[in-house]
């Protein structure tokens, strides 16, 4: 037993730090959502070629934008990376729906 405390007593620097390393991973961290946010993310994504006027919901499971040209896949495709680049967000947690007029 009186080894193991030595062994320890040694390296207590990089296990303290280990620790700390693990116990700030553990901590939840939360995307930002605030309707600034929001609606700068549809107007930006409104002036894109296509998109036409797009309104865009930030939850902490995702996200949903509301658009005019959501039928073209192409189209579709730009939004999700926009959205994935911008949010975080993996390509999974975005939904891009159709606006109806």
């Amino acid at each position: 037993m009186k080894e193991i405390l030595e062994k320890l007593k040694a390296y207590r620097f990089p296990l303290l730090i280990l620790l700390l390393g693990v116990a700030l991973m553990l901590l939840p961290s939360a995307p930002s959502r605030s309707p600034a946010a929001e609606a700068s993310l549809g107007e930006a994504l409104s002036l894109t070629q296509g998109v036409g006027e797009a309104y865009v919901l930030v939850s902490d499971s995702g996200v949903v934008v509301v658009c005019d040209g959501a039928d073209n896949a192409a189209v579709r495709l730009e939004i999700v990376t926009a959205v994935r680049t911008y949010t975080g967000y993996g390509a999974d947690q975005i939904t891009v729906l159709k606006r109806n007029r």
